[in-house]
């Protein structure tokens, strides 16, 4: 019975992470993990402890990286401080304006953030596509880590 409760519980779970992968205020990788850990504790996996470890250490730098990536991508392709802080500010602002305001909001905060600074239209243009470049790379790598997790997940209870 406990077997069952932890099962349905790590479905939700992955359910749940593979929004936080697009959604910031969820920590989708970190949810994911723990649905892994859930379905460990069961009788229908038992994955090793190197396993456990390697993917733990995957999720906490991967999770990492997602918070420096779209300001490194801002400063990389020619943005200043207050691109990176327009970016930031662009995902939090992108929170409550939907789906496209998730992925556009760190673009257009950016852009924004160059042109207060007083830099010409064409480089707050790039900052913002370094910003989006970089938002985009770190959900892309948390989706396919997901993926994984929902893998491993279906391959155990088959």
């Amino acid at each position: 019975m406990m077997d069952i409760v932890l099962v349905v519980i790590a479905a939700l779970l992955l359910i749940v992470s593979f929004l936080g992968c697009v959604l910031p205020v969820l920590p989708g990788l970190p949810i994911a993990y723990v649905a892994l850990l859930l379905l460990h504790f069961t009788d229908f996996a038992d994955y090793s402890t190197s396993f456990l470890v390697l993917w733990g250490v995957v999720v906490v730098v991967v999770q990492l990286l997602d918070t420096v990536v779209p300001a490194w991508g801002t400063k990389r392709l020619g943005g200043t401080k207050w691109g990176m802080w327009g970016s930031t500010l662009g995902v939090v602002v992108g929170l409550f304006l939907g789906p496209w305001g998730i992925i556009l909001g760190p673009f257009l905060g950016a852009v924004v953030g160059e042109m207060l600074h007083g830099k010409e239209t064409a480089v707050a243009l790039k900052s913002g596509f370094g910003s989006f470049v970089g938002f985009m790379l770190g959900t892309i790598a948390k989706l396919i880590i997901v993926g994984f997790f929902m893998y491993y997940y279906i391959v155990a209870l088959i």
